[in-house]
C-alpha cells in the first residue's frame, strides 16, 4: 500500500514537472541559436525548491505576459515559484510599500530619480562590486550602465544597487526607404551629412523634415529629445550629467548651443513640414504621416522606436518604412552616443531567492527568451541576436550593443517641474519665436526657483 501511495505522488510529482516544462515558450536545447549552457549552468547551481520570489515591475498587459514568459525559466531552474505585481501608478506603489515594511523580495523600475529616493532611505540591498563589474564588463557602453546602477545610500556612500534589464531606444531617424532612393539620397552617416541632405532636399524642391511637439499637457516633450540627442553629440557625456543635475545651467553656452542646433532643423520654414508654426501644433504621433502621403510632405522624422506603434496599419517596418541612427558629427571624437531608457532590477527585500534572481538576469537566456518573441532590445554583449525573428528589432539592438555612451532622458532625470515642465514650455516659446538664449534662460529661473 505504501509502495503505491509512493508511487502515486512520484506520478504526481512528474505531472506537475512535466507540465511546468510544457508551460516553457521555448524548449531547452531544441534552438542552438540559445544560449541553452547558460540556462543548465544556472540551474545546476541554484535550488530553491519551497521558496517564494516577490517581484513588482511596471509591465502590465503583453509586457507581463511577456516577462512571465522569462520567469517561467526562472522557476523550472530553481524550483521557486515568482509572483509577479504591477500596478497603474506602480511609482507611487513601490513607494508606498517600501516605507510600510511590506517591500517585494525583487522591484523592477525605469526611473533613476526614484531609486535614488529609495536608496538614500537604506530601502535597497547593494548588490555588490562583482556585479557592478560584470555590468561594466559585459554591457555596450558599460560605463553608463554601471553609472546607472549606482546611487548613494543611507550610508552617504555609492553603492551598486540595480542591475539593467530592457532597454528602450530614442536616437533614431526613420524615412521611407522608395522616397530615397526615388531621389538618389542616400543615409547620412554624421551630422554633418544629415545637414547636407536637409539641404539638398531644399533644393530639390522637397520639405527635410516632418516635427510635432503636440502632446495635450505634456506638449513639447519631442523637442527635449532632439536637444538631448545633440547635446550628447557636441559635447563630452560628461556635460550631459552636470546638465540634468543643474551643476551647468540651462544658460550655460553649451546647452543653448544645442537648443539653437534644434532650432536649425526645426525653425527654418523650409526645412519643416508646415513651417515652424506647425510644429508646436502637430500632434506627435500624426506627425509622422507626412512621410506616406503621395507625393511626400517630408523625407525624415525623428522619433524613439515607439512612434512605429502610430504609422498607417498597412505600413510595414523595415520594408515601407525604416530608420538609421541619428548620427554624430564627423569632426568630434565622442563616439557613437545612444539616448534612450531602461528598467532596472534591485533588491528591496533580501532573500536567497532574490539573489539568484539578480544571478539569473545576468544569463543571456533571461534576455534571449524575451528577445525571440517581441519588444525588447537589451545592451547585454553576452546575448546572441540571431534568436530575434524580427530584423527591425535586431537592427534596433545592434544600434545599441555599439553604442559608445548610452543615457536615459535627461528629461526625465530632472526634477519633475523642469523635466516635465519648464523645459517642455520653454521649447515651444522657443519653436514659436523665443532665441535659444532666452528660452534657456527662462528654464533656469524656473530651476532656480525650486532650489
Amino acid at each position: 500500500m505504501l509502495k503505491k501511495c509512493l508511487t502515486s505522488v512520484a506520478a504526481v510529482a512528474l505531472l506537475a514537472v512535466s507540465a511546468h516544462a510544457a508551460d516553457l515558450k521555448f524548449k531547452p536545447d531544441e534552438n542552438s541559436d540559445f544560449h541553452w549552457k547558460s540556462y543548465h549552468d544556472f540551474a545546476d547551481n541554484h535550488d530553491l525548491k519551497g521558496q517564494t520570489l516577490t517581484i513588482f515591475g511596471p509591465w502590465r498587459g503583453q509586457d507581463e505576459d511577456l516577462f512571465q514568459s522569462v520567469i517561467a525559466y526562472f522557476e523550472e531552474a530553481t524550483g521557486a515559484k515568482v509572483d509577479y505585481s504591477s500596478s497603474e501608478n506602480y511609482e507611487q506603489q513601490i513607494v508606498i510599500d517600501t516605507q510600510a515594511g511590506n517591500p517585494p523580495n525583487i522591484a523592477i523600475l525605469p526611473q533613476p530619480g526614484l531609486i535614488q529616493d529609495l536608496a538614500s532611505k537604506g530601502l535597497l540591498t547593494p548588490l555588490g562590486q562583482d556585479t557592478a563589474d560584470f555590468v561594466q564588463k559585459n554591457y555596450a557602453a558599460g560605463d553608463s550602465w554601471k553609472g546607472f546602477g549606482t546611487y548613494t545610500g543611507k550610508d552617504g556612500d555609492k553603492h551598486f544597487y540595480a542591475l539593467p534589464y530592457k532597454a528602450d531606444l530614442k536616437s533614431l531617424v526613420w524615412y521611407v526607404p522608395a522616397n530615397f532612393q526615388d531621389a538618389g539620397y542616400e543615409v547620412p552617416k554624421t551630422m554633418e551629412d544629415l545637414k547636407k541632405l536637409t539641404q539638398q532636399i531644399v533644393d530639390d524642391g522637397g520639405t527635410p523634415w516632418c516635427i510635432g511637439l503636440g502632446s495635450g499637457g505634456a506638449t513639447g516633450w519631442p523637442a527635449t529629445d532632439w536637444v538631448e540627442d545633440i547635446l550628447l553629440r557636441q559635447q563630452d557625456p560628461s556635460v550631459y550629467d552636470k546638465w540634468v543635475t543643474n551643476e551647468i545651467p540651462f544658460d550655460d553656452p553649451k546647452i543653448v548651443e544645442a537648443i539653437k542646433t534644434f532650432g536649425w532643423f526645426a525653425k527654418n520654414p523650409k526645412f519643416v513640414a508646415g513651417g515652424p508654426q506647425a510644429v508646436a501644433t502637430t500632434d506627435f504621433r500624426e506627425a509622422p504621416n507626412g512621410l506616406f502621403s503621395i507625393p511626400p510632405k517630408c523625407f525624415m522624422h525623428k522619433q524613439a522606436q515607439f512612434i512605429s506603434d502610430f504609422f498607417p496599419e498597412n505600413v510595414k517596418v523595415g520594408q515601407d518604412v525604416d530608420f538609421f541612427y541619428f548620427p554624430p558629427y564627423g569632426d568630434k571624437d565622442l563616439g557613437r552616443p545612444v539616448l534612450g531608457a531602461g528598467t532596472l532590477a534591485m533588491i528591496t527585500k533580501d532573500s536567497k531567492a532574490a539573489e539568484a534572481f539578480i544571478d539569473f538576469l545576468k544569463t543571456p537566456i533571461s534576455h534571449e527568451i524575451w528577445m525571440a518573441q517581441t519588444g525588447f532590445l537589451t545592451p547585454f554583449k553576452q546575448v546572441n541576436t540571431a534568436v530575434y525573428t524580427n530584423d527591425v528589432l535586431k537592427r534596433e539592438d545592434d544600434i545599441l550593443l555599439n553604442a559608445t555612451t548610452y543615457r536615459f532622458d535627461g528629461s526625465d532625470l530632472m526634477p519633475g517641474k523642469i523635466g516635465a515642465g519648464a523645459f517642455w514650455k520653454g521649447m515651444v516659446d522657443f519653436v514659436g519665436g523665443m532665441s535659444a538664449k532666452q528660452s534657456a534662460e527662462e528654464i533656469q529661473k524656473a530651476w532656480d526657483a525650486i532650489k
